[in-house]
């Protein structure tokens, strides 16, 4: 017992060549599990009914709804569902709501131009590979690109046709330019407005690092894309998206209609336990305020930059009460950022392994919460911001000569 804990502190059990052969490993049965998904499809429909990609279908609808001039029609859920349905030749298939803001639908049409598999592949494949270059430009090793494409998180979200791929891009893209590029970050994080529900501590960040402007940067490309989408579509696409937000609010997340086990949030968790929405809603903004201390805090110090990028990476998917397992790819970024500080300064006690446990976590934390109601993804992620709140804490603690025993103190 004694040495499996002092492999954890250590991490010493997390070898190069383990490294390589668990990603070979999981990278093999994403692999083998999409080809088997596909193949085993009826005309692009999966033996559950649901159509290959699930979710993207609701974005593959959209799109041709604003290619037939009816984009609003996407935020109506009889005319959206019935648009799913005509991609399948009428099939029954499942409903997946759109949610997106007006200008997303730029996207959505672009893949409508094309046949539904063609679009899906663009879809797919242009954002993992947005993706993989953003996280191979942050940890520029060898090693990068395997671990990311294996990190479990990406099957998940191809699975679902999801666009966690482009938000991770946009966030990886943004901390990785802000330094030399503050107006190149400030557009990726306007880009980000497409999931708003990931900004909310973003500005606060920005604020207490005085950067101002990315800010002015991050504001100019809002302004833009909602002018655009405005000129582009219409004043009735916006009251529709504004009326659509309640059926969001109220049927996705307050209600549980995507499912407790899938949604990462502290809302959702305590919604699985049994707490009325009411107090649900208070567990979620305690814990909101209680990470954008922690992020104004880190923002406002002088701690290392990686330090910074990773904690608000993390405090964004723990902010907000609707983020799904899909959605932690976002966690790449906290864990590359901190692995290149780790890497040029030295790891310090349990931070290897902890790192470890949020890059294997997406792959349970589904399953793990649907037979235990445990949120695992929610317990580790709130394990990653603290310990990246204490590293920041013990390196300064180190640069001001305090010793080690008190700084932990």
């Amino acid at each position: 017992m004694n040495e499996i804990l002092r492999a954890l502190r250590t991490g010493d059990w997390l070898t190069a060549a383990r490294i390589k052969s668990y990603s070979v490993m999981l990278l093999g049965f994403t692999m083998v599990a999409v080809v088997g998904w596909i193949a085993l499809s009826d005309h692009l429909v999966d033996r559950n009914g649901k159509p290959i990609g699930t979710d993207f279908s609701n974005v593959y609808a959209a799109g041709i709804l604003t290619l037939q001039g009816k984009a609003a029609d996407a935020y109506d859920p009889p005319l959206q569902h019935a648009a799913e349905k005509a991609v399948f030749d009428g099939r029954d298939v499942p409903f997946f709501g759109w949610h997106y803001p007006p200008f997303f639908f730029a996207i959505a049409a672009v893949t409508a131009l094309l046949p539904y598999a063609g679009g899906l592949a663009l879809w797919v494949f242009a954002s993992l590979a947005l993706y993989l270059a953003v996280m191979r430009a942050i940890l520029p090793r060898p090693e990068t690109l395997l671990v990311a494409a294996a990190f479990p998180a990406t099957f998940v979200n191809i699975g679902h046709g999801q666009n966690a791929f482009f938000t991770a891009a946009l966030l990886g893209g943004a901390m990785l330019t802000l330094e030399r590029r503050p107006w190149l970050a400030g557009v990726l994080i306007g880009l980000l407005a497409y999931k708003p529900q990931f900004g909310v501590l973003i500005p606060l960040a920005l604020v207490a690092g005085s950067r101002w402007s990315t800010i002015a940067a991050a504001a100019a490309t809002v302004a833009a894309l909602v002018t655009i989408s405005y000129l582009a579509l219409g004043r009735e696409v916006w009251h529709a998206f504004f009326q659509s937000m309640n059926f969001t609010q109220t049927v996705v997340l307050e209600q549980g209609g995507t499912g407790w086990e899938k949604i990462q949030s502290a809302f959702s968790a305590a919604r699985h336990w049994g707490a009325d929405i009411h107090t649900a809603y208070v567990v979620q903004t305690t814990l909101a305020l209680l990470l954008a201390a922690g992020v104004a805090w880190l923002w406002h110090s002088d701690a290392a930059f990686e330090l910074k990028a990773s904690a608000l990476a993390t405090a964004s998917l723990l902010a907000t009460p609707y983020v799904l397992d899909y959605d932690l790819v976002v966690l790449a970024v906290a864990i590359v950022f901190f692995v290149r500080h780790g890497l040029a300064h030295g790891f310090r006690d349990y931070e290897i392994s902890l790192l470890a446990c949020a890059w294997i976590v997406p792959l349970l934390s589904r399953s793990v919460a649907g037979l235990t109601t445990v949120p695992l993804g929610l317990i580790v992620m709130l394990m990653l911001f603290a310990l990246t709140l204490r590293r920041a804490s013990l390196d300064r603690a180190s640069e001001i000569g305090v010793p080690a025993h008190i700084a932990q103190a």
